[in-house]
Parts: C-alpha cells; sequence; structure tokens
C-alpha cells in the first residue's frame, strides 16, 4: 500500500506568519532627562557660549567709618558647546514595500526613531563621564578598581557634592500612615546600570522604591534610594570593559575587572 504523505506533497505555505510584529527591547533614555535645553537662532554661529558669574570672597574685615574699601573685581566663568549632525537613513525598495506583508516604512519609521533617542542618549552619556570630578570604589585610578560599589563610597560621593554646595534635585517625600513605608530624604539623582542596581538592593540602608511613603513623586526608571541619593537604571550606562584591576571575585573580562560609571550629580 503506497500512502502520500507531506513527504510527497509538503503544504504549499510551511509556516504561518503571524503579521502581529514581536516588541523590540528598548534601554531607558535617562541620561538627556537631567539637563538644560537651549534652542540656538538659526542664522547665527554654530557655537553656543554659557556663563557663569563666580561669588566673592567673603568679607570679613571690618569697615573703617569714613573710609571707602577697596573694591573688588568680578570673575565669570565661560564654557562653550558646538552644535554637531549626526543622523543614519534606511533605503527601502518600492519592491519591498510591495511584496511585504509587513508595513516596512512604518517599521522603519519607528527603528529611525528609537535610534535617534538612543543616539543622543549615549552622546550626551559621554559628555557626562568625560567629566574630571571622579571617585573609585577603591584605588586611586580606573585601572585599579577590583571592588563593587559600596556604601562608603557613596557617601564620600554625598560628602563631594554636598561640600561643593550642590542643590538637590528632589525635595522631601514625608511620612505617611501606610504600613511599612519610609520618608525619602531630599536628593541627588544617580544614573547606574542593572548590573549596580543589583549590588545597591543588597546594602544596607537602601530604601526600595516600592517602600517610598509617596509614590506620585517617583520616576518611571527609579530603583530607590540611599541616603541623600536616588538611582535610576539603564543599560545605556557606560562601562569599560577590562579597564579595572585583575579580579575573579567581581564582573570581568578577561579576568581584569569590567569598570562601571555611575553618575551622580546635582541640579543645575
Amino acid at each position: 500500500m503506497a500512502i502520500t504523505t507531506t513527504t510527497q506533497i509538503p503544504p504549499a505555505v510551511s509556516e504561518f506568519y503571524d503579521k502581529l510584529l514581536l516588541v523590540r527591547a528598548l534601554p531607558n533614555l535617562v541620561h538627556d532627562r537631567f539637563g538644560q535645553r537651549r534652542d540656538l537662532p538659526p542664522n547665527n554661529s554654530g557655537t553656543i557660549k554659557f556663563r557663569r558669574y563666580e561669588s566673592l570672597s567673603v568679607a570679613t574685615t571690618p569697615l573703617t567709618e569714613g573710609t571707602t574699601p577697596s573694591s573688588v573685581q568680578l570673575s565669570k566663568t565661560d564654557i562653550s558647546a558646538n552644535i554637531d549632525e549626526y543622523g543614519n537613513y534606511i533605503e527601502i525598495t518600492d519592491k519591498v514595500n510591495l511584496l511585504n506583508v509587513d508595513k516596512v516604512l512604518t517599521e522603519a519609521t519607528n527603528v529611525l526613531g528609537e535610534n535617534a533617542g538612543q543616539s543622543l542618549d549615549v552622546l550626551t552619556r559621554d559628555i557626562l563621564v568625560a567629566g574630571t570630578n571622579v571617585q573609585y570604589s577603591n584605588g586611586s585610578a580606573r585601572n585599579a578598581i577590583n571592588t563593587i560599589i559600596d556604601t562608603t563610597t557613596l557617601q564620600k560621593a554625598i560628602r563631594t557634592l554636598e561640600g561643593n554646595n550642590a542643590k538637590y534635585h528632589t525635595t522631601m517625600i514625608e511620612g505617611s500612615t501606610k504600613i511599612a513605608t519610609i520618608p525619602i530624604a531630599p536628593a541627588y539623582w544617580a544614573i547606574v546600570h542593572p548590573d549596580v542596581a543589583m549590588t545597591l538592593r543588597n546594602l544596607t540602608d537602601f530604601i526600595p522604591v516600592e517602600k517610598y511613603a509617596n509614590q506620585q513623586q517617583v520616576m518611571k526608571e527609579e530603583i530607590g534610594a540611599y541616603r541623600q541619593i536616588r538611582f535610576v537604571t539603564s543599560t545605556q550606562t557606560k562601562i569599560w570593559t577590562g579597564a579595572g584591576a585583575a579580579t575573579t571575585s567581581i564582573k570581568n573580562t578577561g579576568g581584569v575587572a569590567d569598570v562601571y560609571a555611575t553618575l551622580i550629580f546635582g541640579t543645575d
């Protein structure tokens, strides 16, 4: 007896195609969120200048009656930024659009929009991590790091910011009658990688976001607080792979510690 099976006559369509496209996994874009924005008018220079007038030294010498004191000079600090253009584009033939069941042009537009946001976020991040106010979890250079972030590191960061008169971003989250909730102090913001967030959650006195007394003031990507620091996460934080010291106890590349940048900053 000869039975005809799908071996002899396979189906003309071997797979059912689900037209509902899968969602792309996208990072949190947080580096641009806390900065100031300025519009540069058209037909002007491609460089914008920011200026700050510095505070005067405190006056501790009594004035002499009838005598005009010596004058003091103002001092200023200028910071310039240049305008640059960045971009990607996708070329699609008419035939691709004609033969595909997907809305290719729509998806291409979405992909380009996401790429623009991620690119701007990384560009901002790279400017921020190039700053010179740096503290290390151990040692005095990046290539000496072989320990993870801890409460001492965070307390030193708070001390540095407060010692330089940095202002808090957030106000007090006052306590409530809700069970097991905790008030949150006025705080600076910090941007951390999820790998670092895992360490933070195990620190003594770390308060997870779900225990905040008031959830109305919580940022979408926020994970919690430690004293005067509140944390948001993003996989776009800077990682220098294999740039630390030799180690096998923490995340490493080829036996050399991967170094994670944690940005902690005050307002403005």
